[in-house]
């Protein structure tokens, strides 16, 4: 049997088959998306990695500023309950203000002859039962106490005329204007 002798063809061939092709690009161009993609995901990987490390150190942070935030608790409520009450105060002290400047002013314009038995002073009412010697000294009362502009309305509730004792008992009402509408021009 005769061997057959080697031959070098040198001349590539004009068509190239399909899997020659395939090979070709998958030891060239496969190479490198393979190559393209492992790195992508080692990347995302340790990304992946230092995300966790974020976030394990937040938790800790969270639960530091959470022992801090229990801690400080008791003096937040202190402090909480001290300013609640210092408003309380104030708004009392403005109230209580208003009521003895109010009081001091109706008796200021109170006539001769005109004494009180009853002086109350409710959030919006003041109620005043007085025993009066002339009616003169009534409607001088009266007319002083439409003219004072912490005062919205008056009305006498009740009118008592004792001759024998020589005085007039009356019960007068008066409606208080809200605090938004006062003039402290007076």
């Amino acid at each position: 049997m005769p061997k057959k002798i080697p031959s070098v063809n040198l001349v590539k061939p004009r068509h190239a088959d399909f899997f020659a092709n395939f090979i070709n690009w998958a030891l060239t161009i496969g190479r490198l998306v393979v190559i393209v993609t492992e790195l992508i995901a080692l990347s995302a990987f340790l990304y992946r990695f230092s995300l966790d490390r974020q976030l394990i150190d937040l938790h800790s942070k969270i639960k530091q500023e959470q022992t801090i935030v229990n801690y400080l608790k008791k003096e937040e409520d202190t402090y909480r309950n001290l300013q609640e009450r210092l408003t309380a105060a104030t708004t009392f002290s403005e109230i209580s203000q208003d009521r003895v400047k109010l009081f001091n002013d109706v008796l200021l314009f109170t006539p001769q002859g005109l004494s009180f038995s009853e002086f109350t002073l409710n959030n919006d009412r003041l109620k005043i039962a007085a025993d009066v010697e002339s009616v003169s000294s009534l409607s001088n009362f009266v007319e002083e106490l439409k003219k004072y502009p912490k005062i919205a309305s008056i009305s006498i509730d009740k009118i008592e005329n004792r001759p024998a004792i020589g005085l007039i008992k009356v019960t007068i009402s008066a409606l208080i204007k809200e605090k938004k509408g006062n003039n402290d021009s007076n």
